[in-house]
Parts: C-alpha cells; structure tokens; sequence
C-alpha cells in the first residue's frame, strides 16, 4: 500500500478475525511498546480502521478506541473531553499514512463526541511522529502524564466553533 486517499478509508466494528490478527501484532525496537497485551474488546470502545480499497475486500490497517479504553492508566475522565487512541498496523508504521489515518479516526471520534465535545490524545514522549501527526489534526499539546518511567504528553482538540461542553 503506497497511500492511503480519505474516502478508501473507515471505521466499523471489529471482527473476530480483526481481533485475532491485532492480538498478534508486534512492533520494533522502542516500538515495541505498542505491542498487544491482551485481546482487545469491542464491546468497551474499540473499532477497527479498514482500506476499502477496492470496495468488495476490507483491509484492516488499525483500530481506534475511544473513553476509558483510551486513557493512559492513571488518567482522570474529563466531562468535556472524549479521549481518543489509535494503533496502526506494524508494517504500515513510519510509511506516512499517519496523516490520513489519524483523519479517519479524528473524524469518527467527533461523530460520536458531538459538536459540543473536545477530544483528548496521549503520546509517549519521545514518539515525535505521531506527536507531529496529532498537531497537524489541530490537537495541541497541553501537559504531560506520568506513569512510572513513561511520561505521556497530553494534547487537546478543540471542538469546531471553539465551545467546549459536556454530556
């Protein structure tokens, strides 16, 4: 896959063999990080991001989560913030997708936050691509985390017209 066009991609519920396959993903390096620890359930805020490419044959290239799912342990739920975490395929990582990637994901989690609802991402510090890729989808870095050893940044989307509300 050399690019990935906004329209070929989606999100929809993950299936038995998306989650069988995510299980099984693992990243290198400092990436490894990333790696599975534990099967993921849709039944709690997960979805999976798919090329649609040609249209008759889904392509799973990640998953998104949303609420508490994609909170880094130890993080507090914000009323007015839904928190958003996304995971790309390994082979995919660091082959500029993250842009249009992210955008699918961006653009499910307002569907389902509302107008009224800024979103909220947590990156590990020293993972700069996908830091760069979530401030090109207009999120901006507003503190940081720490859990143990690992220091999170925390960065806010603000929702569209600026008015931040809650449920």
């Amino acid at each position: 896959m050399s690019g990935l066009e906004r329209s070929s991609i989606r999100v929809c519920d993950l299936t038995t063999e998306d989650l069988r396959a995510i299980s099984g993903w693992t990243y290198d390096d400092a990436w490894s990080v990333y790696d599975a620890d534990g099967v993921l359930d849709p039944t709690v805020g997960y979805w999976a991001v798919v090329r649609t490419d040609p249209p008759d044959n889904d392509e799973l290239i990640g998953f998104l989560c949303l609420g508490v799912e994609a909170r880094a342990r130890g993080m507090v739920k914000d009323q007015d913030l839904l928190d958003l975490g996304v995971g790309m395929r390994p082979d995919l990582v660091g082959h500029g997708l993250g842009a249009t990637f992210g955008a699918a994901a961006v653009e499910f989690a307002v569907a389902r936050a509302g107008a009224a609802d800024s979103l909220r991402a947590v990156v590990q510090d020293w993972n700069t691509r996908s830091l760069r890729v979530a401030e090109r989808l207009g999120f901006r870095r507003t503190g940081t985390h720490v859990v143990g050893a690992v220091t999170f940044v925390v960065l806010e989307r603000p929702p569209l017209g600026g008015a931040r509300g809650g449920e």
